[in-house]
């Protein structure tokens, strides 16, 4: 018997420019855009959704300067995780919620918080790999890499596990969220044509038949000023446990992507492909050690 979850996945393109409009400004039409998106899920019965890497706001890595640590948040005590913890538990929506977190002054993450369908904050992830080496991508300025390891969170529709962006061309966190359990993958990120784009449909997929899981890949759309550091191309998709997309966004418009994911799916083919019985850990020591 099929056990079908009904999942959302929103990318949107960013209103406003931090020349000209205030990052308060940017933030507040940015948070009032996905609340719009996030109802409309509700009225498509999605029962998962996650929304796009630092949501709230463009893709201020594309330059190294301070004031955008102004827009950080405390995790779950921030405004705006209130905020989507109050419309996951009116729409009875499992949320995952990606933000820019401040730990401490001068400590920050590339953070995604998850929230039950009742409104209670599950925990979060912090992205692990930080990358700090093409034009545009100056994370390292920005974000502290994570220090919470892979944590799954058991939800009430589904075990679901969040790497973030850049973490997806490392496997080895990918096999670690399937080994604690994840039945759906989530990966929140920012990503432009002619830097990953031939990556976008290869690595994911790859993890989800490794791993015998779904992956849900998200990426907004495009072009950010004033920093005009290439097009980010949607294309968010769904992809089941044998590698199939299953469901795909457009390349250039907001949208909510809505597919229902079979978790029956999981058993068939985990019994198909024996991959976590066959691994051998114990060979596996150079991986970490050099």
């Amino acid at each position: 018997m099929a056990n079908l979850v009904r999942c959302g996945l929103i990318q949107t393109k960013t209103d406003g420019n931090p020349q000209r409009d205030s990052l308060s400004a940017i933030k507040k039409a940015m948070v009032a855009k996905h609340v719009r998106l996030i109802e409309q899920a509700a009225r498509r019965r999605v029962k998962i959704l996650c929304l796009q890497e630092l949501f709230s706001g463009p893709y201020f890595c594309a330059e190294q300067d301070a004031r955008w640590y102004r827009t950080a948040e405390k995790v779950p005590e921030g405004p705006t995780v209130r905020r989507m913890m109050q419309l996951a538990k009116k729409h009875r929506i499992v949320m995952i919620v990606p933000v820019y977190e401040e730990e401490i002054t001068g400590v920050y993450y590339n953070t995604a918080a998850v929230i039950d369908a009742d409104g209670r904050y599950l925990g979060k992830y912090r992205k692990h790999h930080i990358p700090h080496c093409h034009p545009g991508f100056w994370e390292k300025f920005y974000f502290t890499p994570g220090n919470l390891g892979y944590p799954v969170f058991e939800t009430r529709y589904a075990k679901i596990g969040v790497y973030i962006c850049y973490d997806r061309h490392f496997p080895e966190g990918a096999r670690v969220l399937g080994l604690n359990g994840a039945e759906i993958v989530f990966n929140p990120s920012a990503t432009v044509a002619g830097l990953s784009e031939y990556l976008w449909e290869l690595e994911q997929p790859a993890h989800a038949v490794a791993n015998g899981y779904f992956v849900a890949a998200i990426n907004r759309v495009g072009r950010e000023a004033p920093w005009d550091i290439g097009e980010f191309y949607g294309k968010s998709y769904f992809c089941d446990p044998r590698g199939k997309i299953i469901a795909q966004a457009s390349r250039d418009k907001d949208e909510l992507l809505v597919a229902d994911l079979d978790l029956e799916m999981i058993q068939k083919v985990r019994s198909t492909w024996q991959f976590f019985r066959d691994r051998r850990p114990e060979s596996y020591g150079p991986v970490a050690a050099t």
